[in-house]
């Protein structure tokens, strides 16, 4: 997601736009333009400047303002955040995200200022939570080309769950044993395999993982490439594998320490290549 220039809109620009704004100064500094403005402006809620204040943000010197303002020519990105009122209407090309969150004044409740406070910090966490998320997502680097999902889910009754996704899915198992079924969708692209959860081990490299397909050997050897250059961990290099399905296929570790598989099925040609010993053949080094 590319994003030089946010504009974070509510209605009044008094609390929810601008404290994602405080909070997007911080986060982004001088990487991304930030503003905030509203439909009908009116004063910077001192509840919002003092939940802000908790996080060392100073929202004093902001002021309410007009959306009709600005210029559409200095925007890439509209964030609203309005969820019961109407959002500013803001004529632009830029591309949109709709966060919505509940006003945290709670005007029609009979609140002290302590009690709204709470809301206040309520929806200060929320925006910051999604501006987090929005900044990993911002100048992302290339990744594979992906054809096919794959994922695995254990499943307390296997039978159970294999007639609930043939029937989700319009699609009778690949082939199943008494410990998985396997799924495979062409039409939505996706290779669902369900596990039986007995409390037994799995064996993690083939059974309980995700992961993506590519279209052949070089896209792996790629993929290995791009994961490198983003700092991605590799758990095992890009190689050719023969026991099993023969695939070209790289092992990555995501953030959360799930293994990830991006693997590419062999040609006709390629399975000829089969060494006698079934070893696999290492493509790139991590």
């Amino acid at each position: 997601m590319k994003a030089r220039s946010i504009l974070f809109l509510c209605v009044a620009n008094s609390a929810r736009s601008q404290m994602a704004e405080g909070l997007a100064r911080r986060l982004f500094g001088d990487r991304v333009q930030v503003q905030s403005a509203g439909s009908r402006p009116s004063r910077v809620n001192p509840l919002a400047v003092r939940a802000m204040a908790e996080l060392g943000i100073d929202l004093s010197s902001h002021r309410s303002k007009s959306v009709d303002t600005l210029d559409p020519a200095t925007v890439d990105l509209v964030v609203t955040l309005c969820a019961e009122e109407v959002c500013p209407v803001f004529l632009s090309d830029a591309r949109r995200l709709r966060w919505p969150l509940e006003d945290p004044d709670r005007k029609d409740e009979p609140l002290d200022d302590a009690e709204r406070l709470q809301h206040f910090r309520a929806a200060r966490d929320q925006i910051l939570g999604r501006l987090q998320v929005l900044d990993a997502l911002l100048d992302l680097p290339p990744g594979p080309d992906p054809l096919e999902f794959h994922a695995s889910l254990r499943v307390p009754d296997l039978p159970a769950a294999a007639r609930f996704y043939a029937w989700l899915l319009a699609v009778e198992p690949k082939e199943w044993t008494h410990r998985y079924v396997t799924f495979v969708s062409r039409k939505l692209r996706t290779n669902l395999v369900l596990l039986v959860s007995d409390g037994q081990a799995l064996h993690h490299d083939t059974l309980y993982h995700l992961g993506v397909e590519v279209a052949d050997r070089a896209a792996v050897i790629e993929a290995h490439h791009r994961a490198q250059a983003a700092g991605w961990p590799i758990h095992k290099p890009a190689r050719t594998t023969w026991h099993g399905t023969p695939l070209h296929e790289l092992w990555l570790t995501d953030p959360g320490g799930n293994l990830v598989e991006i693997y590419a099925r062999l040609t006709d040609d390629e399975r000829a290549q089969m060494p006698a010993d079934k070893q696999a053949v290492v493509l790139c080094r991590a």
